[in-house]
């Protein structure tokens, strides 16, 4: 055999071994603990799931641990930052998690884990190279979805449906809000007073249309003497769901929410002692508050009236008695419609009782978005100009899916005119699949199906409704 063939010979075979020793040694060097060994694990489901998170999913989806032993070889360590840079860009689990608010962990990470569970779609292949014991199995599958499962029972069903639906991701609107129909009352007349606006010109209907969807079907709102905002009107329809407010989640309230446009120069351009001077005059309206306010007039009772108010705006819609049992709620197409969305995974994002709300998430998963459509402005970096977390960069509420067919224009900057466009941007950029036009239209058809109808006062409780809850909470 000729020398340099055997130096080339010699050298593969090294290679080899040293390709065999990582992966060989990874079955017995544990990887790095991330902050979910910190949980408590008396409880054998969350146990079980938690010990598949730790061991098969974590390592990606977190900046906050250490990297394996073997990240300082040539090429790994290059390698494995990409694939958690990629993977918390999808989500970060310690984030959602631990949320910032203490809450149970998030409604969007659950529904994130089951899609790639059913679909067998993660850990990745590079990962299963160098673990051959991470892959997949179906003990590991039913730990899993039993705990998400579960998860979703406890914390973020409707209640009073069957146990199927509410497993479920996508839940329906509950009939009734826990609200106080006096407050409800002041506050659907302060929701249409303009006296909140500096010239008497603006009101939230203003921007938040009970007949255009919640919204004002306008690329961005008019304000006090015809000033433009730059960021486009979300609806106030089911608003009540949304886990943070504005497109970067600057209000972590209806309250907080309501409080911001009467302060903001482009949109009332007034303050609260304005406001207040103004209501003072009003004799007749001033006893009709205090008699459900008895400290009077303030900012805090204000917003409080409002808010109870925007919480009854619910639009239940035919998705709503399709998911409750009655497939004749949804056409032929409707329902392949939804079952396309539901096999792209736009279920993940889009998820919970109004279909999105729940979190914040980069445009740009698959595909570059806004590095291709010119100039990128303030408002495209989403949560970072609220948090200044790098993190955060390009991180925008997902909006809710109902009433989608009637919030036109889309996207936060209003930059997409139809549905139509909007679900091609959504699949090719965030799943990274082109669709065809007949599956557009199915899922188009299907969005349709969440277009619902307000009655006004359906959603506040009767006195019979009380003494029903009050009856149930025994049972």
């Amino acid at each position: 055999m000729k020398k340099p063939l055997r130096i080339i010979l010699i050298l593969a075979v090294i290679g080899v071994i040293c390709g065999l020793a990582i992966p060989l040694l990874n079955l017995v060097i544990p990887l790095p603990a991330s902050k979910l060994a910190t949980l408590k694990r008396k409880d054998p489901i969350l146990s079980d799931a938690l010990y598949v998170l730790e061991k098969k999913c974590v390592h990606c989806h977190t900046s906050e641990m250490k990297l394996p032993w073997y990240a300082h070889l040539p090429v790994a360590k290059q390698l494995m930052t990409h694939d958690v840079k990629v993977g918390t860009m999808h989500s970060d689990f310690i984030k959602d998690f631990f949320p910032e608010d203490g809450g149970p962990v998030s409604e969007v990470l659950l529904s994130k884990i089951e899609y790639t569970t059913l679909n067998r779609s993660m850990p990745p292949p590079p990962f299963l190279l160098m673990h051959w014991d991470m892959f997949m199995n179906d003990d590991d599958d039913d730990s899993l979805l039993k705990w998400i499962r579960r998860e979703r029972v406890r914390h973020h069903a409707t209640p009073g449906n069957s146990e199927e639906v509410m497993e479920g991701a996508l839940q329906p609107l509950p009939a009734k809000m826990n609200v106080d129909a006096k407050k409800v009352a002041l506050g659907e007349e302060l929701f249409f007073d303009v006296r909140l606006s500096k010239d008497n010109s603006v009101s939230c209907a203003s921007c938040h249309a009970l007949d255009k969807g919640g919204t004002d079907q306008l690329a961005f709102s008019v304000g006090v003497d015809g000033l433009l905002g730059d960021i486009n009107s979300p609806t106030v329809f089911n608003s009540a769901f949304q886990f943070k407010h504005f497109w970067d989640g600057r209000a972590a309230d209806l309250e907080e929410q309501a409080d911001g446009p009467v302060n903001n120069p482009v949109e009332m351009a007034s303050n609260w002692e304005e406001v207040l001077g103004k209501l003072n005059e009003d004799t007749a309206f001033e006893k009709r508050f205090t008699a459900v306010y008895k400290s009077g007039y303030s900012m805090e009772n204000i917003v409080d009236a409002i808010a109870a108010y925007e919480r009854t705006l619910l639009t239940p819609a035919p998705f709503d008695a399709f998911l409750k049992g009655d497939e004749s709620a949804l056409n032929e197409q409707q329902q392949k419609g939804y079952a396309l969305f539901n096999d792209l995974g736009c279920y993940t994002c889009h998820t919970g009782v109004i279909l999105g709300g729940k979190s914040f998430e980069r445009m740009g998963l698959r595909k570059e978005y806004f590095g291709t459509r010119g100039e990128i402005l303030e408002r495209d970096y989403g949560r970072f100009n609220f948090t200044g977390d790098e993190y955060d960069r390009f991180r925008i509420k997902t909006p809710t899916l109902r009433n989608i067919a009637e919030t036109f224009p889309y996207m936060h900057d209003s930059t997409v005119a139809t549905l139509e466009e909007a679900v091609d941007i959504m699949a090719e950029h965030q799943v990274g699949k082109k669709i065809s036009a007949e599956e557009n239209q199915d899922i188009v058809a299907f969005l349709h199906s969440l277009t619902g109808k307000y009655t006004p006062g359906a959603a506040v409780p009767t006195r019979w409704d009380k003494v029903i809850q009050f009856m149930e909470s025994f049972s």
